[in-house]
């Protein structure tokens, strides 16, 4: 498809703009291809168009100085999110792939916390997958984030973001009866 082409095309700029040894690579390029990318976002409208491009564009994007020196406003994922567009807040949850491939989990949390009552399964998906990725990488923060939000979370999210759990802890977060809680808390404890 020409768009998805269009879209790949955009990240491997994003890659040649990237810094490279004691470089500050191309910041003005980077900014510009970000720009770009957001200004067409909306015709990223299936997931696969979304999910092929947005972390290696946007979420590449904040992770790099602007040409000024500064870092980029993180605030644009929080724009993505309270967009009207599925395709905009699909945008701002998966673009944190990125950040939480170099440890930072906050505005994965965060975005996450914002499309938990989404009522679309696209969102479900995407914020389940996401809050996984985190839980990969540490999943105590991840239990704590589910220890907050498990029990009103839509049980597609939960179910993609405990996947990669053993099967009895699985469990225990799909149980929403108040002796789970007493488990939960028991359940981490040992695992600390």
């Amino acid at each position: 498809e020409v768009r998805l082409c269009g879209f790949l095309l955009l990240v491997e700029e994003m890659k040649a703009a990237l810094p490279k040894r004691n470089g500050t690579g191309q910041p003005d390029r980077r900014k510009e291809i970000a720009d770009f990318y957001l200004l067409h976002a909306i015709q990223a409208n299936n997931w696969d168009l979304v999910d092929l491009s947005c972390s290696y564009i946007i979420g590449t994007f904040l992770l790099h100085p602007l040409p000024d020196g500064t870092m980029p406003d993180r605030n644009i994922l929080d724009t993505l999110s309270a967009s009207s567009n599925l395709w905009e807040q699909r945008i701002s949850i998966v673009s944190t792939a990125a950040l939480i491939r170099e440890g930072q989990f906050g505005d994965t949390l965060r975005i996450a916390k914002k499309l938990l009552h989404h009522p679309h399964d696209l969102i479900h998906k995407a914020t389940g997958w996401m809050l996984r990725e985190v839980g990969k990488r540490n999943i105590e923060v991840l239990r704590g984030f589910l220890s907050e939000h498990h029990e009103t979370m839509p049980r597609t999210t939960l179910r993609y973001a405990i996947e990669k759990m053993e099967p009895e802890e699985r469990r225990m977060w799909m149980t929403n009866t108040p002796h789970s809680k007493k488990q939960q808390i028991l359940f981490i404890k040992e695992q600390r």
